[in-house]
């Protein structure tokens, strides 16, 4: 028996009882349930990525109230569609609008919405698979009494909402004979990353591409293992997923978590933008391992350029190689901070005029304006350090001010005592 409609559609919860997962958003003993069973329904942003529930749920609340409900996604809809509900309002009372994709309107768009919405006459669940604090109007945000950010459903999840399906006679696939094991359903539950609707999807084509004996559709491996290929990738590269993706392989390679960095990076690679993975690598390189271990950046940078050369899918090659060292590197962000607190205080206008004796001094006239003074380190030799003499850098206001503090930590361990003896020398400290 075949339908019109997606079984990914048909499965759309018709109450809240029917979610599957998100116990901790909308569950039986949260306040949002509570609320909504009771008949108040307050306006919401749901943020979360594709397929994890945000439609479902906007569905099942318009299902469990007698409030009208109508939904619209910003990617087509205009200010007419907008209005058309406000007329609505005048009718009934109240509406319920679900706006999918909500950050895709523009600020006048979501402007038009703040009066009716804050009067309670339009109740607005907003959908987005960007962070709401970035794509959404402040405006709007602060008339959404709940921003929920909902997360991948788990394995176990997916497999009681497929198991559903396939039983469910009257939307789902129920009245097909279908031989499949729960071996297999646990394999598409496990290959579709916690996206329900992109697990429904599968689960319909892998049925109707099976062959059919005696009426029965029979489900085999490799039919499945074909399907899923890619299905848990996810990542838009524009999207609030693939820098949350950057950011937890930089977070993981920091906190020396190779397993994690390498789940990260082959996520990242998937998605294909190697530019922006190389781009991360290169900053880790530097911001996290630092002087702990200079030879780091050298050798990050041997293996970004390795990878733009070879391209993907053998660039994974050396970037891996790259990402276990910098994983198991001692690591240091001294330098970097020690710069940053430089910038602060400038901005801050902690400045003073340039000692004399370092300005530039090589052209005629230098002398008259008293560029004079400088001593040349190299004329000084100190041991095996090359060259080191007592001469003031910094402005007079701000001698004694101090920037770096080095870490104890790898190759840094011994820069630092070279650091320590050199501000033991300008205290007059040489022995």
């Amino acid at each position: 028996m075949f339908f019109g409609e997606p079984l990914a559609y048909r499965m759309r919860p018709t109450n809240l009882d029917e979610i599957v997962g998100q116990e901790e958003i909308i569950g039986k003993k949260t306040s949002l349930y509570k609320m909504i069973q009771n008949g108040y329904v307050p306006s919401m942003l749901l943020y979360g990525e594709p397929g994890i529930g945000k439609t479902s749920i906007a569905f099942a609340i318009a299902g469990t109230t007698n409030i009208p409900f109508i939904a619209l996604n910003a990617t087509t809809a205009g200010k007419k569609d907008v209005e058309a509900v406000v007329e609505e309002t005048r009718l009934t009372g109240k509406v319920i609008l679900f706006l999918d994709e909500i950050h895709r309107f523009n600020k006048a768009q979501q402007d038009y919405l703040l009066p009716h919405v804050e009067r309670g006459d339009i109740i607005l669940i907003g959908a987005t698979t960007e962070n709401p604090f970035h794509d959404v109007n402040p405006a709007i945000r602060s008339r959404c009494g709940q921003i929920k950010q909902l997360t991948r459903l788990t394995a176990e999840n997916i497999q009681e909402l497929l198991k559903r399906a396939l039983q469910d006679e009257k939307k789902g696939l129920g009245k097909i004979s279908i031989q499949i094991t729960d071996e297999q359903i646990q394999t598409i539950a496990f290959g579709v990353n916690g996206d329900a609707r992109k697990s429904l999807t599968l689960l319909e084509s892998i049925v109707y591409s099976s062959s059919k004996e005696n009426e029965t559709f029979i489900v085999e491996d490799k039919t499945i293992q074909n399907m899923i290929e890619k299905a848990g990738v996810y990542g838009d590269k524009k999207g609030s997923n693939f820098y949350n993706l950057l950011s937890s392989l930089q977070k993981s390679i920091r906190g020396s978590d190779v397993d994690a960095a390498l789940y990260y990076l082959a996520h990242l690679l998937e998605t294909g933008d190697l530019v922006a993975v190389n781009r991360r690598l290169l900053v880790i390189a530097y911001e996290d391992i630092g002087l702990a271990n200079p030879a780091v950046g050298n050798n990050v940078l041997a293996a970004v350029t390795s990878s733009e050369r070879l391209g993907l899918p053998e660039a994974r090659i050396p970037l891996a190689v790259a990402v276990v060292e910098m994983c198991l590197s001692s690591k240091s962000n001294s330098a970097y901070q020690a710069l940053d607190k430089a910038i602060d205080e400038i901005r801050q206008g902690k400045v003073g005029e340039i000692p004399k004796h370092l300005r530039d001094g090589h052209y005629s006239g230098s002398k008259v304006l008293g560029h004079v003074g400088y001593k040349y380190p190299h004329d000084y030799p100190i041991g095996s350090f090359g060259g080191w003499v007592e001469q003031d850098y910094l402005p007079n206001n701000l001698k004694g001010t101090t920037y770096y503090h080095p870490i104890e930590a790898g190759e840094e361990k011994r820069l630092a005592a070279i650091y320590h003896k050199l501000e033991e020398f300008k205290k007059g400290k040489k022995s």
